[in-house]
């Protein structure tokens, strides 16, 4: 299993809107963030895929969690 996300420094950089400046420090703490919810995600996923007695994460595992972690992860 990969410890991080592939290119995800540029897939950040090309969601941002290009006439913001964005410090080093701040790219880093985006970088971060990111990976701390993919991983409470996977969590999540994962938990839902124990309780259905499935051996792989699946797609509509991650369906069906997806809203909850977006909302627990806006506060």
């Amino acid at each position: 299993m990969l410890n991080k996300a592939p290119n995800l420094k540029n897939t950040v950089k090309r969601k941002m809107k290009t006439n913001i400046n964005v410090r080093p420090a701040s790219e880093a703490m985006i970088e971060l963030l990111t990976l701390l919810f993919l991983r409470s995600l996977a969590e999540e996923a994962k938990a839902k895929a124990f309780e259905e007695k499935s051996a792989t994460i699946r797609a509509q595992h991650l369906r069906a969690i997806s809203k909850k972690v977006l909302k627990k992860a806006r506060g």
